[in-house]
């Protein structure tokens, strides 16, 4: 079974996600400021940065055949990268 599968913190993401890009539609339905707007898209862009962090992070862990110690020491550099090019 897929890692992404069995987390379900991942459909609690793509839940909020859906929720901001519906109150996004609304913004841009009744004409809001610019500003509010930007910043709603600054928030959904956030919110799938942050989601594509925790499915990459979990698809190294699951993928790669590493025993568990060197794992998280071979993994923290890169897991460091994605995290500060997500941003």
């Amino acid at each position: 079974m897929s890692h992404v599968k069995q987390d379900k913190k991942l459909l609690t993401r793509v839940r909020r996600i859906g929720g901001q890009v519906q109150s996004l539609e609304r913004a841009l339905t009744e004409g809001a400021e610019c500003g509010a707007v930007l910043q709603q898209l600054a928030a959904v862009r956030g919110a799938v940065n942050g989601l594509i962090l925790e499915v990459l992070e979990g698809h190294l862990r699951s993928h790669l055949q590493i025993d568990h110690a060197e794992q998280a020491e071979e993994l923290a550099p890169v897991v460091a990268v994605l995290r500060s090019y997500l941003k």
